[in-house]
C-alpha cells in the first residue's frame, strides 16, 4: 500500500476559496429569482474574489503540501547558487 496520504485540497485556502465562491453562487441565485443585475453583478464579483482569495492563500503557505515550492525545497530552474533542478532544461 502506498504510505503516502492524498489530501485532495482539504486546506486552509481551499476551504476559504470554496466558502466564498458558494456564498457568490447563492448570491447571483438570489440575483435570478429577483430580477437584480446589481445583486448579479455582487454575485459574480464574490466569485471572482472567492477564487483570488484560494490562489493568494495557496501562495502565501495555506494551501495542501506539496503543491507549491517553500523554502529549501527543489526548483523548476537553475539558479546562480547551483540549487538542484526540477524537469528537464
Amino acid at each position: 500500500m502506498e504510505d503516502e496520504h492524498e489530501d485532495h485540497g482539504h486546506s486552509t485556502a481551499a476551504w476559504t476559496g470554496v466558502g466564498i465562491i458558494l456564498l457568490g453562487s447563492a448570491v447571483a441565485a438570489v440575483a435570478v429569482l429577483l430580477p437584480s443585475l446589481l445583486l448579479g453583478i455582487i454575485g459574480a464579483a464574490l466569485i471572482i474574489a472567492g477564487a483570488g482569495a484560494g490562489k493568494v492563500l495557496s501562495m502565501a503557505g495555506y494551501g495542501s503540501k506539496g503543491h507549491h515550492a517553500q523554502a529549501g525545497s527543489l526548483v523548476d530552474a537553475p539558479d546562480e547558487s547551483g540549487a538542484e533542478t526540477l524537469g528537464k532544461s
